[in-house]
């Protein structure tokens, strides 16, 4: 089945219900990643605004940074990307492998 590809999504709804766009995204030189401004990047790859790869390599993050960030907003929200709140998330799951 083929899918043929419209145009890039130039908007999207952000994390906190307002625009995102691409100008809106955090700078490329990003080093403090709060969690809004994960959840922006994360939100901008889910609709479109650009690729997984793209931010990947624009942020300088690995793609198991990114999908990190992805479930725990999946898993728990906006809250699940404080910093905190990932090393319980990541802490809880080694655990469980042990068991």
């Amino acid at each position: 089945m083929s899918r043929t590809m419209g145009a890039p999504v130039q908007a999207a709804v952000g994390p906190n219900g307002t625009l995102l766009r691409l100008e809106d995204l955090p700078p490329s030189d990003t080093r403090r990643w709060v969690a809004r401004r994960k959840a922006e990047v994360v939100a901008a790859v889910q609709a479109g605004i650009l690729s997984r790869e793209v931010a990947c390599i624009r942020y300088s993050i690995s793609e198991e940074e990114f999908e990190i960030w992805q479930d725990a907003i999946y898993r728990h929200g906006l809250s699940g990307l404080r910093v905190t709140q990932i090393q319980a998330i990541k802490r809880r799951d080694r655990e469980r492998g042990r068991s």
